[in-house]
């Protein structure tokens, strides 16, 4: 069942995100932080958590409105348990932030990731999930790491 995430769900959040193994624990102390702000705040401008619960978290998202805009927010996280993945659940996981979003008046919506090969798998799902490469920004995370900027417009 996906479901917008309550503050009970913050320890296994950030479990999940640690079984994924792509966060070092500086990161995943971020995380936790980004939990506990996030879950302060209420209202359709602020950022939310979404989680796959089945019988226990197997997938989250992360999404918060980009600053200085008129509707267009960013997702900065969608993850599925590693044993999860290639179930079709992070399409339907990021179907239901995209509905959510156009609720809240959202006109864009935004990815960021990795230009590089071992994140092709990254950028295929998006493209196919309706997302256009908006922007390539050469070396920004490293040499010969480029951030790839996705674009989806959203509508009712």
């Amino acid at each position: 069942m996906i479901r917008l995430a309550t503050p009970d769900d913050k320890t296994a959040l950030i479990a999940l995100a640690d079984s994924i193994g792509l966060f070092e624990p500086e990161q995943l102390e971020e995380l936790h932080q980004m939990l506990v702000d996030s879950f302060g705040k209420e209202g359709d401008t602020h950022p939310f958590w979404v989680a796959d619960d089945d019988n226990g978290l197997v997938g989250l998202a992360y999404c918060e409105p980009e600053r200085m805009t008129d509707g267009t927010w960013n997702l900065q996280l969608i993850a599925i348990h590693p044993t999860r993945q290639r179930q079709r659940r992070g399409a339907k996981l990021l179907h239901f932030v995209e509905q959510a979003l156009i609720g809240r008046g959202a006109r864009v919506l935004l990815v960021e990731t990795s230009g590089t090969p071992d994140f092709e798998y990254v950028r295929a799902f998006y493209r196919k999930n309706g997302f256009d490469e908006e922007a390539r920004i050469r070396e920004f995370y490293a040499k010969g790491a480029d951030k790839i900027v996705f674009r989806k417009a959203l509508s009712a």
